[in-house]
Parts: C-alpha cells; structure tokens; sequence
C-alpha cells in the first residue's frame, strides 16, 4: 500500500548528527512528503549553517522557529502534527541517524494493520559509544519484533507501553481523536502510548527499521534526566501509579553487571554503580517534588 508520511523533528542547537538525518531521509525507499522542522533559537540555527542553504539542498524541509520559551515537550511537537496533513507521520530528534534507506519504508509498513497506532524503531550505538551504554541499547533494543497492546501490561510492566519519539511513527487519525501530545517537559512519547493501548491499539517495535543514536551521560546528565523522568511519574499517576519501573531499572543494571564481570571490566562496574546510583537517586527526587536551588 502506497503510504504519504511526514517528519516533524523538533532542534535545538543542531550538529552534524542532524547533517546525517538530513542526508539519510533525502535517501529513504519511501520519501517523505515534508520534514518538518521545530527550531529552538534561531540563532543556533544560523550560526550552525552559515554559508550554506540547507534549505535549497534539501527542499523537503519545512522550517519554523520558536523562542526556547515557547518550547514544551509535548506541545511543541504537537504544532509540528498541525503543519501536517499526511495520515502518517514519524517523529525523530534531531541527534537520529537512520541506518540505511529503508527505515521509513519498514515502519510504515506494520500500519498496514489497521489496529497498529505506533510503531518505533531500533536504536543502535554511534560508534565510538561506551561499553555501558552500548550494552544498555542492546538490552532495550533487541533484535526480535515485539507488538504490544494493554494485555501486555500485566506481563511486560511499563516496557508494554515503552515508545522512543527519538524515532517513533504514529496514525494520525487515532492520535487527533486521542488529543495527542499532553503537555508535559518529558516522557510525552510514554504518556500518550499508554493512553493509545487502553484505547485498543497496538505498539510494534520494528528492530528492522534502525536508527544511530546514544549519549555517554555523566553522573549529573543522569540525575537531571532521571529528575525529569520521576517528575513526570509523579505528575501523571494516571499513566504510571500501577507500574514500578524501578523493576526494571534493577534488572538492567544486573544484566549489565553480569555482562561487564564476564568481560572482566571491574572498573567499569564502579562506573556502572555510580551511574546507576545518579539514576535511582535523581528519580527518588523527581518523583517527591524535591527542589534543587539554581
């Protein structure tokens, strides 16, 4: 079946990564109607690109710039849906590369069925990335397909509803009648995604459509995001009061363990300790509503 999908990507302060996004959707099997650009702060922007116009390279881009204060997780990404008109569209951060010409192609492919309302990609490690990190892409990205719905929940805990806008695909018509995005400063993919499979549709996770992207945070990144992370638990216990995702954070850094131990890389098992501690202990006061002077 012949599919029309727009991409809304959302930027603040591009790199080259974003060069690569650009260059690998002006190359996929199925090209996009538009990309549809969110910047944050046109002066990023600007200096960025200054003496080249990515615009006339790539004319499927659709560019529109906001003020960082008008920038809102959810909400932000919700104007790029309204700048649509395609029943199909992916949504991606602005550090995904994909990796090779068929990622569009392979995830719009699973909508074929009607009951899917998102299906995501597989994220593989940048080159370069560290053991830790490399192995955690491993463990949340494996290699086999999974399609999830709310029968999930039960076995599966909060991975049923599990969805990355780093490289996510949605139906259109169910998420207008859902209301999309809410507004919130993270997790907007997950929120939503629970919301969709109590309405009866399903998530598939494509690990054949792939995207590079990973981050080798230190301890504080952790903490920030994991911060982040409670809050939104703690502010949406519609979504999240019946799971524990503390279970599976505790298996991850087991798993991890174990894989470093055989690999004999004691030292970065303190590392492991360190980070995980920063994670658990930035979650504990995201969720309390702990304030942190500036």
């Amino acid at each position: 079946m012949d599919r029309k999908v727009d991409i809304i990507i959302p930027v603040y302060r591009p790199t080259e990564y974003l060069m690569s996004l650009f260059y690998m959707l002006d190359r996929q099997t199925l090209k996009p109607d538009r990309v549809i650009v969110i910047n944050t702060e046109r002066k990023y922007w600007d200096a960025f690109f200054e003496g080249y116009d990515v615009l006339s390279r790539y004319p499927f881009i659709e560019l529109h710039h906001i003020n960082k204060e008008e920038f809102n997780h959810g909400l932000t990404r919700n104007m790029g849906v309204n700048l649509s008109d395609t029943d199909l569209f992916l949504m991606m951060t602005n550090d995904a590369v994909p990796k090779d010409e068929h990622l569009i192609e392979k995830l719009a492919r699973n909508f074929d069925d009607p009951s899917t309302g998102i299906s995501y990609a597989r994220q593989l490690p940048h080159k370069g990335c560290s053991v830790i990190e490399k192995y955690t892409r491993g463990f949340n990205y494996p290699p086999e397909r999974i399609v999830k719905g709310k029968n999930e929940i039960k076995t599966m805990g909060i991975k049923a509803f599990y969805a990355s806008n780093v490289c996510s695909m949605y139906r259109r018509e169910v998420f207008d009648r859902l209301g999309g995005f809410t507004k919130t400063d993270f997790n907007e993919d997950m929120i939503y995604a629970r919301r969709m499979i109590e309405s009866g549709y399903m998530i598939v996770y494509e690990p054949e459509a792939c995207v590079y992207h990973s981050h080798d945070y230190s301890g504080i990144e952790q903490f920030r995001r994991n911060y982040d992370l409670g809050r939104s638990h703690a502010l949406h216990p519609e979504i999240f009061e019946d799971i524990r995702s503390e279970n599976e954070g505790i298996k991850l850094v087991k798993s991890t363990a174990v894989y470093l131990l055989k690999h004999f890389m004691p030292l970065h098992v303190i590392k492991l300790i360190y980070l995980s501690g920063m994670k658990f202990l930035g979650y504990k006061c995201g969720r309390k509503g702990i304030t942190f002077n500036k």
